[in-house]
């Protein structure tokens, strides 16, 4: 589907790259089958090519040409982060009042990072433009400072700003997964001294009605429950409920 969509929008004049990138925020919030699976493949795959995309963009690049337009390359560089960026980002978001002054700051702050302005510096020297080597060094020495200055700053500036948040884990202790057509949601519950104040059985927990408990993890062990298992503190369950209702 990525090749088709871009194929199609090249053969009628339009922008490939944004028309997969559309296409595939259309496939991301529709409902997938095997999606962790999908996400862990795509994410491997993503890496490598990324790998061997600046290799092979980085035999393109003379270091030094790269000597040559770095002060120039460095003054657009600081103007972009520090004016045209924050400038454009503030202005772009005067309809949204509700966003706050932290958050825009942030979106200022991530700046051009990554290959796709790299590859778009190579259109003029396939199409024999006249300066157009001049161009791809400048185009490269900025978004090689920009990654280097704003990419590896990111987290910090976040913290800074308040805006980090835990990382998401990504799947389950338990290995398992249901498509999302079934409406149905698997949660992971830890069990505390709390939540055994009742007692230790499954029949004697505060468990809401429609959900069920498939699996309990114990250390590396995985029990099959049922209403007479005794339950430990630290257990992991896996549960299985509706989509509008969530185990407590």
């Amino acid at each position: 589907m990525v090749f088709i969509t871009f194929t199609l929008t090249d053969l009628l004049n339009g922008n490939g790259y944004l028309a997969v990138y559309i296409a595939g925020l259309v496939v991301g919030n529709c409902r997938l089958s095997y999606r962790r699976e999908m996400s862990t493949f795509l994410d491997g795959l993503t890496w490598l090519l990324q790998i061997i995309l600046f290799l092979t963009l980085g035999l393109l690049v003379n270091p030094s040409e790269l000597i040559d337009v770095s002060l120039f390359s460095l003054a657009i560089a600081v103007f972009m982060m520090l004016v045209a960026r924050p400038v454009s980002v503030f202005l772009c978001l005067l309809p949204y009042r509700k966003i706050p002054l932290k958050a825009k700051t942030f979106l200022s702050w991530v700046g051009l990072r990554g290959a796709v302005p790299i590859i778009f510096a190579t259109y003029p020297i396939i199409n024999g433009v006249e300066g157009a080597d001049l161009l791809f060094n400048i185009v490269f020495f900025i978004t090689l400072l920009s990654l280097t200055v704003q990419g590896t700053t990111i987290s910090l500036v976040a913290k800074k700003l308040q805006l980090d948040m835990p990382e998401e884990k990504s799947g389950n202790e338990f290995g398992v997964e249901i498509p999302e057509e079934l409406g149905s949601k698997l949660k992971e519950v830890t069990l505390e001294e709390s939540m055994l104040e009742n007692g230790n059985l499954l029949s004697e927990m505060n468990i809401p009605k429609g959900t069920l408990v498939m699996m309990v993890k114990r250390g590396k062990t995985i029990l099959v429950p049922n209403g007479q298992l005794p339950l430990e503190k630290g257990d992991i369950l896996l549960c299985l409920s509706s989509a509008n209702k969530h185990p407590e």
